[in-house]
């Protein structure tokens, strides 16, 4: 698991106050949501608001890319490092 895996990871956590779930309790590839790990529409906006304020990212509400990006841990670390000059 990389760096930024392990800091999206603890970010969906701590935004969404996830007490039962440790970092390598989510699995990279899968879902994040319905199946996989859960999560639901009101989760995504407030993982949204996150990555605008932790990397600057604003992502448009409910376009099939915004949903994309949403689809897993792999898909989020993507697009914070194609938006990222870290």
């Amino acid at each position: 698991m990389s760096d930024r895996h392990l800091e999206i990871k603890q970010m969906i956590i701590e935004t969404l106050d996830l007490e039962d779930v440790d970092s390598e309790d989510i699995i990279d590839d899968e879902p994040l949501f319905v199946e996989g790990l859960g999560l639901d529409s009101i989760d995504a906006l407030e993982i949204g608001l996150a990555l605008q304020k932790r990397y600057g990212i604003i992502l448009k509400s409910d376009t099939k890319e915004t949903r994309q990006h949403f689809a897993s841990i792999d898909a989020l670390v993507a697009l914070v490092e194609s938006n990222s000059s870290n």
